[in-house]
Protein backbone atom coordinates (compact mmCIF):
# COMPACT_ATOMS: atom_id res chain seq x y z
CA UNK A 1 0.00 0.00 0.00
CA UNK A 2 1.46 3.58 -1.14
CA UNK A 3 2.05 6.37 1.51
CA UNK A 4 2.62 9.55 1.31
CA UNK A 5 5.20 10.57 4.31
CA UNK A 6 5.37 14.20 5.46
CA UNK A 7 8.24 14.26 8.08
CA UNK A 8 9.06 17.05 10.45
CA UNK A 9 7.18 20.05 7.90
CA UNK A 10 7.87 23.59 9.66
CA UNK A 11 6.50 26.63 7.53
CA UNK A 12 6.14 30.31 7.74
CA UNK A 13 4.92 32.98 5.80
CA UNK A 14 8.02 35.95 4.65
CA UNK A 15 7.61 38.52 7.02
CA UNK A 16 5.26 36.73 10.21
CA UNK A 17 6.67 36.10 13.21
CA UNK A 18 5.02 32.74 13.82
CA UNK A 19 5.37 29.38 12.04
CA UNK A 20 1.98 28.27 10.33
CA UNK A 21 3.04 24.61 10.96
CA UNK A 22 5.96 23.69 13.42
CA UNK A 23 7.58 19.89 13.13
CA UNK A 24 4.76 18.52 11.59
CA UNK A 25 4.95 14.43 10.91
CA UNK A 26 2.35 12.21 9.64
CA UNK A 27 1.39 9.03 7.20
CA UNK A 28 -1.35 9.09 4.95
CA UNK A 29 -2.15 6.36 2.77
CA UNK A 30 -3.17 6.58 -0.95
CA UNK A 31 -6.14 5.25 -0.87
CA UNK A 32 -8.32 7.07 1.85
CA UNK A 33 -10.98 9.17 1.49
CA UNK A 34 -9.70 12.24 4.06
CA UNK A 35 -11.59 15.15 5.34
CA UNK A 36 -9.82 18.15 6.10
CA UNK A 37 -11.17 20.24 9.19
CA UNK A 38 -9.92 23.56 11.18
CA UNK A 39 -10.99 27.04 11.94
CA UNK A 40 -10.75 29.53 9.19
CA UNK A 41 -7.18 30.95 8.79
CA UNK A 42 -5.27 28.06 10.45
CA UNK A 43 -3.61 27.17 7.11
CA UNK A 44 -5.99 24.34 5.24
CA UNK A 45 -5.38 25.64 1.62
CA UNK A 46 -1.59 26.83 2.64
CA UNK A 47 -1.03 23.04 3.77
CA UNK A 48 -2.72 21.55 0.13
CA UNK A 49 -0.34 24.32 -1.32
CA UNK A 50 2.85 22.92 -0.26
CA UNK A 51 1.85 18.93 -1.19
CA UNK A 52 1.56 20.66 -4.40
CA UNK A 53 5.27 22.16 -3.95
CA UNK A 54 4.47 26.02 -4.54
CA UNK A 55 5.53 27.02 -1.59
CA UNK A 56 9.14 26.13 0.07
CA UNK A 57 9.33 24.75 3.28
CA UNK A 58 11.85 23.08 5.90
CA UNK A 59 11.27 19.38 6.14
CA UNK A 60 9.97 16.57 3.86
CA UNK A 61 7.11 15.70 1.86
CA UNK A 62 7.45 12.65 -0.10
CA UNK A 63 4.64 10.96 -2.31
CA UNK A 64 4.78 8.04 -4.82
CA UNK A 65 1.97 9.97 -6.92
CA UNK A 66 1.46 12.82 -8.09
CA UNK A 67 -0.84 15.87 -6.56
CA UNK A 68 -3.84 17.29 -8.66
CA UNK A 69 -5.50 20.55 -7.17
CA UNK A 70 -9.36 21.14 -7.45
CA UNK A 71 -10.40 24.04 -8.30
CA UNK A 72 -8.53 24.01 -11.49
CA UNK A 73 -7.59 27.55 -13.56
CA UNK A 74 -9.83 27.70 -16.80
CA UNK A 75 -7.40 29.51 -19.27
CA UNK A 76 -10.44 30.38 -21.72
CA UNK A 77 -14.02 30.38 -20.55
CA UNK A 78 -15.25 30.23 -24.06
CA UNK A 79 -13.46 26.67 -24.98
CA UNK A 80 -16.35 24.34 -24.73
CA UNK A 81 -16.56 21.86 -21.74
CA UNK A 82 -15.45 19.00 -23.78
CA UNK A 83 -11.76 21.09 -24.54
CA UNK A 84 -11.56 22.28 -21.24
CA UNK A 85 -11.88 19.24 -19.53
CA UNK A 86 -9.45 17.66 -22.03
CA UNK A 87 -7.04 20.08 -20.45
CA UNK A 88 -7.04 18.26 -16.95
CA UNK A 89 -7.51 14.58 -18.89
CA UNK A 90 -5.87 14.82 -22.31
CA UNK A 91 -6.24 10.73 -22.27
CA UNK A 92 -9.99 10.44 -21.31
CA UNK A 93 -12.83 9.58 -24.06
CA UNK A 94 -15.99 10.97 -24.45
CA UNK A 95 -17.67 7.69 -23.09
CA UNK A 96 -15.75 8.39 -20.11
CA UNK A 97 -16.33 11.80 -19.65
CA UNK A 98 -20.56 11.20 -20.15
CA UNK A 99 -20.43 8.23 -17.80
CA UNK A 100 -18.39 10.20 -15.13
CA UNK A 101 -20.60 13.42 -15.82
CA UNK A 102 -23.94 10.95 -15.47
CA UNK A 103 -22.66 9.75 -12.29
CA UNK A 104 -22.86 13.59 -10.61
CA UNK A 105 -26.34 14.36 -13.13
CA UNK A 106 -24.49 16.57 -16.36
CA UNK A 107 -26.05 15.37 -19.00
CA UNK A 108 -23.90 14.69 -22.56
CA UNK A 109 -24.90 17.89 -23.80
CA UNK A 110 -23.10 20.39 -21.66
CA UNK A 111 -19.49 18.53 -23.48
CA UNK A 112 -20.78 21.09 -26.44
CA UNK A 113 -21.47 23.90 -24.27
CA UNK A 114 -19.14 27.34 -23.81
CA UNK A 115 -17.62 26.58 -20.52
CA UNK A 116 -18.49 30.33 -19.67
CA UNK A 117 -22.50 29.41 -20.27
CA UNK A 118 -22.47 26.61 -17.44
CA UNK A 119 -23.66 27.07 -14.16
CA UNK A 120 -20.82 27.40 -10.94
CA UNK A 121 -22.57 23.87 -9.78
CA UNK A 122 -21.72 22.15 -13.44
CA UNK A 123 -18.45 23.95 -13.36
CA UNK A 124 -17.86 21.93 -9.76
CA UNK A 125 -19.28 18.99 -10.94
CA UNK A 126 -17.01 18.72 -14.44
CA UNK A 127 -13.71 19.14 -12.73
CA UNK A 128 -13.96 16.98 -10.49
CA UNK A 129 -15.30 14.07 -13.33
CA UNK A 130 -12.12 14.96 -15.46
CA UNK A 131 -9.96 15.23 -11.87
CA UNK A 132 -10.88 11.36 -11.21
CA UNK A 133 -10.06 9.90 -14.68
CA UNK A 134 -6.34 11.10 -14.00
CA UNK A 135 -4.34 8.12 -13.28
CA UNK A 136 -1.70 8.29 -10.55
CA UNK A 137 -2.90 11.43 -8.94
CA UNK A 138 -4.32 11.85 -5.53
CA UNK A 139 -6.67 14.80 -5.37
CA UNK A 140 -6.77 17.88 -3.28
CA UNK A 141 -10.14 19.12 -3.15
CA UNK A 142 -10.89 22.64 -1.79
CA UNK A 143 -13.84 23.40 -0.56
CA UNK A 144 -16.21 22.09 -3.66
CA UNK A 145 -19.84 22.47 -1.86
CA UNK A 146 -19.50 26.68 -1.94
CA UNK A 147 -21.31 26.45 -5.33
CA UNK A 148 -23.56 23.60 -5.10
CA UNK A 149 -27.46 23.46 -4.11
CA UNK A 150 -29.10 21.04 -1.69
CA UNK A 151 -29.41 18.32 -4.28
CA UNK A 152 -26.02 18.95 -5.81
CA UNK A 153 -24.19 18.54 -2.61
CA UNK A 154 -25.84 15.10 -2.31
CA UNK A 155 -25.06 13.69 -5.42
CA UNK A 156 -21.44 15.10 -5.39
CA UNK A 157 -21.00 13.17 -1.97
CA UNK A 158 -22.03 9.97 -3.56
CA UNK A 159 -20.10 10.27 -5.98
CA UNK A 160 -17.36 10.82 -3.82
CA UNK A 161 -17.79 7.69 -1.82
CA UNK A 162 -17.34 6.22 -4.66
CA UNK A 163 -14.02 7.04 -5.07
CA UNK A 164 -10.52 7.22 -2.89
CA UNK A 165 -7.37 8.68 -3.10
CA UNK A 166 -8.12 12.04 -1.85
CA UNK A 167 -8.37 15.22 0.95
CA UNK A 168 -11.37 16.80 1.04
CA UNK A 169 -11.68 20.36 2.45
CA UNK A 170 -15.17 20.87 3.71
CA UNK A 171 -17.39 22.35 6.60
CA UNK A 172 -20.38 20.88 5.75
CA UNK A 173 -20.91 17.80 8.48
CA UNK A 174 -23.69 15.80 5.93
CA UNK A 175 -21.49 16.27 3.49
CA UNK A 176 -18.34 14.90 4.93
CA UNK A 177 -20.42 11.96 6.69
CA UNK A 178 -21.27 10.70 2.97
CA UNK A 179 -18.09 10.59 1.61
CA UNK A 180 -15.36 10.36 4.34
CA UNK A 181 -13.00 7.54 5.91
CA UNK A 182 -10.52 9.72 7.88
CA UNK A 183 -10.51 13.16 9.32
CA UNK A 184 -7.54 15.08 9.20
CA UNK A 185 -7.98 17.91 11.56
CA UNK A 186 -6.11 21.21 11.59
CA UNK A 187 -6.20 21.65 15.46
CA UNK A 188 -4.61 24.67 17.20
CA UNK A 189 -1.69 23.17 18.27
CA UNK A 190 -1.03 19.91 15.88
CA UNK A 191 -2.26 18.42 13.20
CA UNK A 192 -4.57 15.12 14.04
CA UNK A 193 -5.25 12.35 12.04
CA UNK A 194 -8.19 10.08 12.65
CA UNK A 195 -10.09 6.97 11.16
CA UNK A 196 -13.54 7.45 10.79
CA UNK A 197 -16.25 9.94 9.62
CA UNK A 198 -16.79 13.88 10.60
CA UNK A 199 -19.56 12.87 13.46
CA UNK A 200 -17.37 9.72 14.71
CA UNK A 201 -14.56 12.21 15.12
CA UNK A 202 -16.36 15.41 16.05
CA UNK A 203 -18.14 12.95 19.07
CA UNK A 204 -14.27 11.82 19.98
CA UNK A 205 -13.19 15.20 20.28
CA UNK A 206 -16.68 16.53 22.26
CA UNK A 207 -15.36 13.64 24.75
CA UNK A 208 -11.63 14.62 25.03
CA UNK A 209 -12.51 18.19 25.56
CA UNK A 210 -14.90 17.32 27.96
CA UNK A 211 -12.23 15.01 29.91
CA UNK A 212 -9.68 17.91 29.73
CA UNK A 213 -11.41 20.47 30.88
CA UNK A 214 -12.82 18.00 33.50
CA UNK A 215 -8.91 17.21 34.60
CA UNK A 216 -8.01 21.00 34.31
CA UNK A 217 -10.54 21.69 36.72
CA UNK A 218 -9.14 19.05 39.11
CA UNK A 219 -5.74 19.79 39.08
CA UNK A 220 -6.61 23.73 39.50
CA UNK A 221 -7.85 22.57 42.90
CA UNK A 222 -5.55 20.33 43.65
CA UNK A 223 -2.56 23.61 42.66
CA UNK A 224 -4.98 26.12 44.86
CA UNK A 225 -4.65 23.04 47.79
CA UNK A 226 -0.97 22.72 47.94
CA UNK A 227 -0.26 26.49 47.62
CA UNK A 228 -2.10 26.40 50.91
CA UNK A 229 -0.11 23.89 52.13
CA UNK A 230 3.28 24.65 51.50
CA UNK A 231 2.05 28.48 52.90
CA UNK A 232 0.77 27.12 56.33
CA UNK A 233 3.99 24.28 56.02
CA UNK A 234 6.31 27.43 55.27
CA UNK A 235 5.24 29.19 58.07
CA UNK A 236 5.18 26.64 60.90
CA UNK A 237 9.00 25.96 59.65
CA UNK A 238 9.57 29.88 60.17
CA UNK A 239 7.77 29.63 63.71
CA UNK A 240 9.93 26.29 64.74
CA UNK A 241 13.18 28.01 63.23
CA UNK A 242 12.70 31.43 65.28
CA UNK A 243 12.48 29.07 68.45
CA UNK A 244 16.13 28.21 68.15
CA UNK A 245 16.98 32.31 68.12
CA UNK A 246 19.49 32.89 71.50
CA UNK A 247 20.26 29.45 72.26
CA UNK A 248 22.64 29.41 75.07
CA UNK A 249 25.09 26.37 74.72
CA UNK A 250 26.20 26.94 78.54
CA UNK A 251 23.00 25.75 79.18
CA UNK A 252 21.15 22.29 80.87
CA UNK A 253 21.62 19.44 78.93
CA UNK A 254 18.05 19.00 79.03
CA UNK A 255 17.71 22.45 76.94
CA UNK A 256 20.08 20.71 73.97
CA UNK A 257 17.80 17.81 74.17
CA UNK A 258 14.93 20.40 73.52
CA UNK A 259 17.20 22.11 71.42
CA UNK A 260 17.86 18.75 68.88
CA UNK A 261 14.24 17.96 69.18
CA UNK A 262 13.19 21.41 67.67
CA UNK A 263 15.94 21.33 64.71
CA UNK A 264 14.17 17.86 63.57
CA UNK A 265 10.98 19.66 63.71
CA UNK A 266 12.35 22.15 61.73
CA UNK A 267 13.95 20.02 59.15
CA UNK A 268 10.40 17.96 58.93
CA UNK A 269 8.53 20.63 58.31
CA UNK A 270 10.94 22.30 55.66
CA UNK A 271 10.90 18.61 53.92
CA UNK A 272 7.00 19.15 53.66
CA UNK A 273 7.64 21.91 52.21
CA UNK A 274 9.90 20.73 49.83
CA UNK A 275 7.19 18.19 48.93
CA UNK A 276 4.40 20.38 48.66
CA UNK A 277 6.21 22.22 45.97
CA UNK A 278 7.32 19.56 43.84
CA UNK A 279 4.21 17.87 44.03
CA UNK A 280 2.77 21.68 43.23
CA UNK A 281 4.73 22.00 40.40
CA UNK A 282 4.04 18.32 38.84
CA UNK A 283 0.57 18.97 39.13
CA UNK A 284 1.11 22.81 37.22
CA UNK A 285 3.44 20.76 34.53
CA UNK A 286 0.98 18.46 33.56
CA UNK A 287 -2.12 21.26 33.63
CA UNK A 288 0.10 22.73 30.95
CA UNK A 289 -0.35 19.72 28.91
CA UNK A 290 -4.27 20.39 28.44
CA UNK A 291 -6.82 22.09 26.26
CA UNK A 292 -4.30 23.15 23.85
CA UNK A 293 -6.39 21.63 21.26
CA UNK A 294 -9.81 22.76 22.80
CA UNK A 295 -11.50 24.92 20.39
CA UNK A 296 -13.51 28.03 22.11
CA UNK A 297 -17.04 28.70 20.92
CA UNK A 298 -18.05 31.39 22.74
CA UNK A 299 -21.61 32.71 22.66
CA UNK A 300 -22.54 35.05 20.14
CA UNK A 301 -24.94 37.72 20.92
CA UNK A 302 -27.26 40.02 18.52
CA UNK A 303 -30.05 42.64 19.45
CA UNK A 304 -32.85 41.92 16.70
CA UNK A 305 -35.43 45.10 16.60
CA UNK A 306 -39.05 44.18 17.47
CA UNK A 307 -41.92 45.15 14.52
CA UNK A 308 -45.54 45.72 15.64
CA UNK A 309 -46.38 44.10 12.43
CA UNK A 310 -47.03 40.14 12.39
CA UNK A 311 -46.42 39.76 9.71
CA UNK A 312 -42.85 41.14 7.84
CA UNK A 313 -42.87 40.24 4.93
CA UNK A 314 -45.37 38.86 2.08
CA UNK A 315 -44.85 37.59 -1.14
CA UNK A 316 -47.70 36.77 -4.02
CA UNK A 317 -47.59 35.17 -6.85
CA UNK A 318 -43.90 37.36 -7.53
CA UNK A 319 -41.76 36.38 -10.56
CA UNK A 320 -38.83 37.35 -11.55
CA UNK A 321 -36.99 37.74 -14.72
CA UNK A 322 -34.16 39.50 -16.28
CA UNK A 323 -35.07 40.59 -19.67
CA UNK A 324 -37.02 38.22 -21.61
CA UNK A 325 -35.49 35.28 -19.15
CA UNK A 326 -38.15 34.33 -16.41
CA UNK A 327 -35.71 32.74 -13.12
CA UNK A 328 -38.86 32.20 -11.02
CA UNK A 329 -42.17 31.83 -11.11
CA UNK A 330 -45.36 32.34 -9.12
CA UNK A 331 -43.71 32.54 -5.42
CA UNK A 332 -45.85 32.62 -2.96
CA UNK A 333 -44.83 32.95 0.98
CA UNK A 334 -44.80 34.76 4.12
CA UNK A 335 -42.54 35.89 6.89
CA UNK A 336 -43.79 36.61 9.92
CA UNK A 337 -41.84 37.97 13.00
CA UNK A 338 -39.85 35.26 14.80
CA UNK A 339 -39.70 33.10 11.89
CA UNK A 340 -36.83 31.98 10.31
CA UNK A 341 -37.78 31.25 6.08
CA UNK A 342 -35.12 29.08 4.32
CA UNK A 343 -35.37 29.50 0.27
CA UNK A 344 -34.20 25.81 -1.12
CA UNK A 345 -34.29 25.29 -5.05
CA UNK A 346 -31.70 24.52 -7.75
CA UNK A 347 -28.86 26.45 -8.75
CA UNK A 348 -30.11 29.70 -10.85
CA UNK A 349 -34.08 29.13 -9.56
CA UNK A 350 -33.95 33.04 -8.68
CA UNK A 351 -33.12 32.77 -4.73
CA UNK A 352 -30.83 35.58 -4.78
CA UNK A 353 -32.58 37.84 -6.78
CA UNK A 354 -35.92 36.90 -4.41
CA UNK A 355 -33.80 38.10 -1.31
CA UNK A 356 -32.67 41.38 -3.60
CA UNK A 357 -36.27 42.51 -4.42
CA UNK A 358 -37.08 41.80 -0.90
CA UNK A 359 -34.68 44.11 0.38
CA UNK A 360 -35.22 46.96 -2.25
CA UNK A 361 -33.32 46.31 -5.35
CA UNK A 362 -34.88 47.52 -8.46
CA UNK A 363 -35.38 43.75 -9.84
CA UNK A 364 -38.01 43.24 -12.55
CA UNK A 365 -40.56 41.18 -11.56
CA UNK A 366 -44.48 40.39 -11.56
CA UNK A 367 -46.62 40.04 -8.52
CA UNK A 368 -46.94 41.51 -5.09
CA UNK A 369 -43.99 42.30 -2.54
CA UNK A 370 -44.89 43.49 0.46
CA UNK A 371 -42.48 44.39 3.41
CA UNK A 372 -43.89 46.13 6.51
CA UNK A 373 -43.34 49.65 7.17
CA UNK A 374 -40.28 51.07 8.40
CA UNK A 375 -38.56 47.34 7.89
CA UNK A 376 -34.92 47.72 8.49
CA UNK A 377 -32.91 44.85 7.13
CA UNK A 378 -29.22 43.62 7.80
CA UNK A 379 -27.98 41.69 5.03
CA UNK A 380 -24.86 39.36 4.21
CA UNK A 381 -24.44 38.81 0.44
CA UNK A 382 -23.34 35.52 -0.88
CA UNK A 383 -20.06 37.57 -2.58
CA UNK A 384 -17.25 38.40 0.07
CA UNK A 385 -14.09 38.78 -2.81
CA UNK A 386 -15.12 42.75 -2.99
CA UNK A 387 -13.57 43.33 0.91
CA UNK A 388 -10.26 45.73 1.02
CA UNK A 389 -8.59 48.16 2.44
CA UNK A 390 -8.96 48.63 6.33
CA UNK A 391 -10.89 46.95 8.52
CA UNK A 392 -11.07 50.14 10.45
CA UNK A 393 -12.40 52.17 7.57
CA UNK A 394 -15.08 49.19 6.69
CA UNK A 395 -16.53 49.34 10.15
CA UNK A 396 -16.92 52.83 9.97
CA UNK A 397 -18.42 52.75 6.69
CA UNK A 398 -20.80 50.03 7.68
CA UNK A 399 -22.08 52.86 11.24
CA UNK A 400 -21.80 49.67 13.30
CA UNK A 401 -20.52 50.00 16.99
CA UNK A 402 -16.90 48.90 16.07
CA UNK A 403 -15.94 47.54 19.78
CA UNK A 404 -18.92 45.34 19.39
CA UNK A 405 -18.18 44.11 15.76
CA UNK A 406 -14.67 43.43 16.99
CA UNK A 407 -15.84 41.28 20.10
CA UNK A 408 -17.62 39.43 17.76
CA UNK A 409 -14.37 38.73 15.44
CA UNK A 410 -12.53 37.67 18.72
CA UNK A 411 -15.56 35.22 19.36
CA UNK A 412 -15.58 33.94 15.88
CA UNK A 413 -11.45 33.20 16.00
CA UNK A 414 -9.68 36.27 15.08
CA UNK A 415 -6.37 37.14 16.15
CA UNK A 416 -5.77 40.35 16.98
CA UNK A 417 -2.82 41.30 14.85
CA UNK A 418 -5.65 40.61 11.58
CA UNK A 419 -7.57 43.62 12.57
CA UNK A 420 -4.21 45.26 11.51
CA UNK A 421 -4.15 43.42 8.15
CA UNK A 422 -5.43 44.32 4.89
CA UNK A 423 -8.44 42.48 4.17
CA UNK A 424 -6.96 41.36 0.97
CA UNK A 425 -4.85 39.14 2.56
CA UNK A 426 -8.11 37.11 4.84
CA UNK A 427 -8.96 34.37 3.71
CA UNK A 428 -12.38 33.18 1.64
CA UNK A 429 -13.75 32.20 5.26
CA UNK A 430 -12.54 35.03 7.23
CA UNK A 431 -14.08 37.63 5.16
CA UNK A 432 -17.31 35.79 4.95
CA UNK A 433 -16.82 36.62 8.83
CA UNK A 434 -16.35 39.98 8.39
CA UNK A 435 -19.51 39.98 6.97
CA UNK A 436 -21.36 38.28 9.18
CA UNK A 437 -20.34 40.25 12.05
CA UNK A 438 -21.10 43.38 10.88
CA UNK A 439 -24.73 42.15 10.48
CA UNK A 440 -24.48 40.28 13.94
CA UNK A 441 -23.30 44.11 15.20
CA UNK A 442 -26.64 45.72 13.54
CA UNK A 443 -29.84 45.96 14.44
CA UNK A 444 -32.52 45.26 12.42
CA UNK A 445 -36.19 43.79 12.00
CA UNK A 446 -34.60 41.02 9.41
CA UNK A 447 -31.64 39.26 8.76
CA UNK A 448 -31.13 38.54 5.26
CA UNK A 449 -28.28 35.93 5.01
CA UNK A 450 -27.57 34.92 1.22
CA UNK A 451 -25.13 31.34 1.27
CA UNK A 452 -23.47 33.49 4.86
CA UNK A 453 -21.99 29.77 5.72
CA UNK A 454 -19.82 29.82 2.79
CA UNK A 455 -16.07 28.70 3.82
CA UNK A 456 -17.70 29.14 7.32
CA UNK A 457 -15.82 26.42 9.74
CA UNK A 458 -17.38 24.00 11.55
CA UNK A 459 -16.92 25.60 15.13
CA UNK A 460 -18.31 29.19 13.88
CA UNK A 461 -21.61 27.50 12.65
CA UNK A 462 -22.17 25.86 15.37
CA UNK A 463 -22.11 29.34 17.44
CA UNK A 464 -23.95 30.50 15.00
CA UNK A 465 -26.79 28.22 15.35
CA UNK A 466 -26.95 28.67 19.05
CA UNK A 467 -27.21 32.36 18.72
CA UNK A 468 -30.16 31.91 16.41
CA UNK A 469 -31.44 29.66 18.51
CA UNK A 470 -31.17 31.41 21.87
CA UNK A 471 -31.97 34.60 20.29
CA UNK A 472 -34.89 33.81 17.50
CA UNK A 473 -34.43 36.82 15.05
CA UNK A 474 -36.39 37.27 12.10
CA UNK A 475 -34.52 35.50 9.29
CA UNK A 476 -34.75 35.11 5.71
CA UNK A 477 -31.90 32.70 4.01
CA UNK A 478 -30.64 31.27 1.39
CA UNK A 479 -28.40 28.21 2.68
CA UNK A 480 -27.00 24.61 1.48
CA UNK A 481 -26.11 23.41 4.58
CA UNK A 482 -28.63 20.68 5.64
CA UNK A 483 -27.43 20.33 9.41
CA UNK A 484 -27.44 24.02 9.87
CA UNK A 485 -31.15 24.28 8.11
CA UNK A 486 -32.30 21.37 10.38
CA UNK A 487 -30.95 23.09 13.19
CA UNK A 488 -32.70 26.61 12.73
CA UNK A 489 -35.01 26.91 10.55
CA UNK A 490 -39.14 27.25 11.22
CA UNK A 491 -40.10 27.50 8.07
CA UNK A 492 -38.39 26.04 4.29
CA UNK A 493 -39.70 27.23 0.74
CA UNK A 494 -38.78 25.36 -2.35
CA UNK A 495 -38.58 27.22 -5.40
CA UNK A 496 -39.41 25.46 -8.78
Amino acid sequence: MSQITVSHLTFRYDGSADDVFTDVSFRLDTDWKLGFVGRNGRGKTTFLRLLMGELEYRGTISSPVSFEYFPYPVPDDALPMRAVLSGITPDAQDWQLERELGLLGVTPDALSRPWRTLSPGEKTKAQLAAMFLRENAFLLIDEPTNHLDLDGRALVSAYLSRKSGFILVSHDRAFLDGCVDHILALNRANIELEAGSFSSWEHNRALRDRFERDTDERLRRDIRRLEASARQSSAWADKVESTKIGFDPRKTEKQNGTRAYIAEQSRRMQQRRKNLERRQARAIEEKSKLLKNVERADDLKIRPLVHYAKTLVELRDVSVFYGERTVCEHVRFELGAGERVFLRGRNGCGKSSLLRLICGEPIGHTGTVFTAPGLLFSVVPQDSSFLAGSLDDFIDGAGVDGTRMRTILRKLDFERAQFEKDMRSYSAGQKKKVLLARSLASSAHVYVWDEPLNYIDLFSRVQLERLIREFSPTMLLVEHDAAFADAVATKTVTLP
